[in-house]
């Protein structure tokens, strides 16, 4: 079980036989300019929302993978204006949870904005709980801070990725509570040093979690982390 990272919110998922996709920006982000998108293929692809830098390529690897595409009802509705089959999308909402080919996944709430790329309504913004060989792993989405999180802790996050740029959405600090409320002490960072508005010093960033007892993990674009 490993997760690939792409670059932005990009992750990839490998958990045993599925391959599980996250908000696919990556050909218009220069610092991914190595990665195929065509090579990825994988069997899912969630999105947490419609923005422009969580879209951008769902359609173009829905195509050359004829993965299922995962998102709450008015993004996925969007998916589908794509030209990407309905039968190759699940539209689902908050405290929803779909059995998959790896386990299932769960809906839950974050705290954001949504619109999608053609300025249609794009729903609410949403993370996923998913549960896979006995672990669970968290994706937040973008998302500011929230008590809701703390619904999370009774569930045994073992892993979570959260955003840590700032300006759009949690910081650092707010990422360090983040993880307090959900009980989970393995985080791997997302949604930073895309953009000028949401760089960030890594080193930095690293110590202040090991500082508050936590591992945030940083990997480059295209480098895996062992779940």
């Amino acid at each position: 079980m490993k997760a690939i990272y792409y670059g932005h919110s990009s992750v990839m998922l490998e958990l045993g036989d599925s391959k599980v996709l996250f908000d696919p920006f990556i050909t218009p982000n220069p610092q991914a300019s190595g990665i195929d998108i065509h090579a990825l293929q994988p069997d899912y692809i969630l999105l947490s929302h419609a923005h422009e830098d969580h879209v951008a390529d769902v359609a173009a690897i829905q195509k050359s993978s004829q993965a299922t595409v995962m998102a709450v009802v008015e993004t996925a509705m969007w998916a589908s204006r794509q030209d990407i089959p309905g039968s190759h999308i699940i539209q689902f909402n908050f405290g929803g949870t779909v059995q998959t080919g790896f386990g299932s996944v769960k809906m839950v709430y974050a705290l954001h904005t949504n619109g999608t790329p053609d300025g249609q309504y794009g729903g609410a913004p949403a993370g996923y709980v998913l549960s896979s060989g006995g672990r669970k792993i968290y994706f937040a989405g973008d998302t500011a801070l929230t008590l809701e999180m703390k619904l999370l802790e009774p569930m045994g996050i073992d892993w979570a990725f959260l955003p840590i740029g700032g300006h759009f959405t949690m910081d650092v600090t707010d990422a360090i509570m983040a993880a307090k409320f959900i009980g989970c002490k393995k985080i791997i960072g997302i949604h930073y040093n895309t953009f000028p508005p949401i760089a960030i010093d890594t080193a930095a960033a690293i110590q202040q979690f090991a500082d508050a007892g936590l591992q945030l993990h940083l990997p480059g674009i295209g480098e895996a982390v062992a779940l």
